[in-house]
């Protein structure tokens, strides 16, 4: 079949080509996933496990050792590590590199089960284990809460709210808060009062116990109905704690709690994360989204719920971002299409220069309508623009120019010699369509080591491979079919 022929005689095809190209890749160009980086899996979990009052050694022998000897047996393991200090063991656990995302939620259930197997085994006083596995969260979205006239209590409180409703925006997966400062109560018991009234601290530690516990709702029977009746308590834990009463021994007298200690609500006196943002104490807030959604989206629909949620919240509340991976990947996404812009204005001026106004046009057209191909079938694919997808039509920005300028300027030579452009577009198509296609395959193949390697790297460069096989078919496609009529209607 002549393929130029019938691309120029009957253009209804080709120009069905060209319509879809170019819208599909201008709507593609708006709805695909934008993301700073590809989203790859992070094959390891640690395995924790607390045995307080241990030491090292012993952690070493009676823990982790068992936990080990379990996690070895799975065949899908590739290397394991251990950490074994007093109180806590720590085991890292490294899967083959052949493991894609897909399997490890499945490999993960089987390490707890085993380890929830081996547990059994282990001596009495050892913590339930805890198996982490969830590295490869990332979030994009770094959130600073200062809210400088309100207590950590209440800007704890702030953060919960705040927290509770980002969740409910669409695609976000994940919220984090660090930097809380946490509160105890404490009760300061003057043990010389207590010797004199013959009370002992286990006898408070009990009153404290059993006091504290959560009061059990009744239930009165009206007429074969059962009513709930609450048992209501104090709204604030210091002031039920100061009035719990305890017995003196050998009388019916009772005494209060704040009769014999003074009770007060603090902040614990070594915080585990201690922030401070612009010179004010500050809780941080990390958003991670689905790894498949548009994280420029996600990135606006996150910024409206903050500003609904801070009009409901009391004046002096002050939510800041630190670093907002939507607008890093908007910029980036908008220079590409600078570059994309102002790449392929250099091509068409540069060919207009050294093959004519003509060639330049047809060869330029050709490119513009290969990368918004390309832009359609990552959509249709599935794949977003990032780095690595966006670096890939860089790379191949100075070959998809290559299949056209060989059509354009063969088509230029023949009629030169008098042909017209039918015979000429035919001719040049029938010679180079499969040396074309041959070539095409080898610059394919020139990537295909690095995306489809089965390991971490295949993983996270499988998009470069992707963008190329499709960028380069295309072209050619584009070439031995839109490259003939453009340049028989030139």
């Amino acid at each position: 079949m002549d393929i130029a022929k019938a691309s120029i005689r009957t253009p209804v095809n080709t120009w069905l080509i060209i319509i879809i190209c170019l819208l599909g890749g201008l709507i593609g160009l708006g709805e695909i996933g934008r993301l700073e980086d590809p989203s790859f899996t992070i094959k390891e979990a640690m395995v924790v496990t607390q045995y307080p009052g241990a030491s090292a050694e012993q952690v070493e022998l009676e823990v982790t050792e068992p936990l080990e000897t379990a996690i070895q047996q799975m065949s899908q393991v590739h290397q394991v590590r251990s950490l074994s200090k007093p109180g806590v063991s720590e085991i890292h656990v490294e899967m083959k590199t052949n493991f894609d995302g897909t399997e490890l939620p499945q490999i993960w259930d089987e390490l707890r089960k085993r380890m929830s197997d081996a547990k059994n085994s282990l001596p009495t006083g050892v913590r339930p284990i805890q198996v982490v596995d969830d590295f490869g969260d990332v979030f994009g979205l770094y959130f600073a809460l200062t809210a400088p006239d309100f207590t950590p209590y209440q800007l704890r409180e702030f953060s919960r709210i705040i927290r509770r409703d980002l969740l409910t925006v669409p695609n976000v997966t994940k919220v984090s808060v660090e930097g809380v400062l946490k509160q105890q109560i404490t009760v300061h018991i003057d043990t010389t009062q207590l010797a004199n009234l013959g009370i002992s601290l286990p006898d408070v530690k009990s009153a404290l116990t059993y006091n504290l516990r959560p009061y059990g709702s009744g239930r009165l029977h009206i007429d074969g109905q059962r009513i709930r009746i609450p048992v209501g308590g104090v709204e604030s834990h210091v002031d039920a704690i100061e009035n719990i009463t305890i017995g003196l021994p050998g009388s019916t007298s009772q005494i209060r709690i704040q009769d014999i200690a003074k009770v007060t609500f603090d902040v614990v006196d070594i915080p585990k994360v201690l922030i401070r943002h612009n010179g004010e104490p500050a809780i941080t807030l990390a958003v991670a989204a689905n790894k498949e959604a548009n994280v420029v989206e996600v990135g606006h629909a996150v910024r409206e719920r903050i500003d609904e949620i801070l009009a409901q919240l009391p004046a002096g509340i002050i939510l800041q971002p630190i670093y907002d991976q939507a607008q890093v990947v908007d910029d980036a996404v908008s220079g590409f299409i600078l570059n994309l812009v102002m790449s392929v204005v250099v091509v068409i001026l540069t060919l207009c220069i050294f093959m004519g106004w003509r060639a330049g046009v047809v060869v330029g057209a050709v490119l513009l309508l290969t990368v918004l191909g390309t832009i359609l079938a990552m959509w249709l694919y599935g794949l977003n623009l990032q780095r690595i997808s966006l670096g890939a039509l860089v790379i191949a920005m100075g070959m998809l120019v290559d299949n056209a300028i060989v059509v354009a300027e063969g088509m230029m030579l023949r009629m030169q010699r008098g042909y017209s452009a039918l015979d000429a577009a035919s001719r040049v198509v029938q010679q180079t369509q499969w040396p074309l296609l041959g070539a095409t395959a080898i610059g394919i193949a020139a990537f295909s080591g690095i995306g489809l390697s089965d390991d971490s790297t295949g993983e996270f460069l499988f998009s470069l491979f992707a963008v190329i096989l499709i960028s380069l078919f295309l072209s050619w496609i584009l070439a031995i079919t839109v490259a003939p009529l453009f340049g028989s209607t030139l």
